[in-house]
């Protein structure tokens, strides 16, 4: 049983070492983006780092992207 539970007890370990990383590093972008429906979803749902990997790397970029779209046609009109 001792065993059950140290082998459980570095799987803990090794998703918190994995995600807390990446939840901080989102939390900390949708922070500074303003973005606060995803800070709030981030901080609450727990997917092993899945969610805040994809806010990382696709979705903060989409939003950046399509407000720079956004304030370069109002500039130019």
């Amino acid at each position: 049983m001792n065993t059950f539970l140290s082998n459980e007890s570095v799987w803990i370990l090794l998703a918190a070492l994995w995600t807390l990383p990446w939840k901080g590093v989102a939390l900390w972008t949708s922070a500074r983006r303003g973005d606060q429906k995803w800070f709030i979803a981030l901080l609450i749902i727990n997917t092993l780092g899945l969610l805040e990997i994809l806010y990382i790397f696709v979705f903060s970029k989409r939003l950046a992207q399509a407000e720079h779209a956004k304030s370069a046609h109002h500039h130019s009109a």
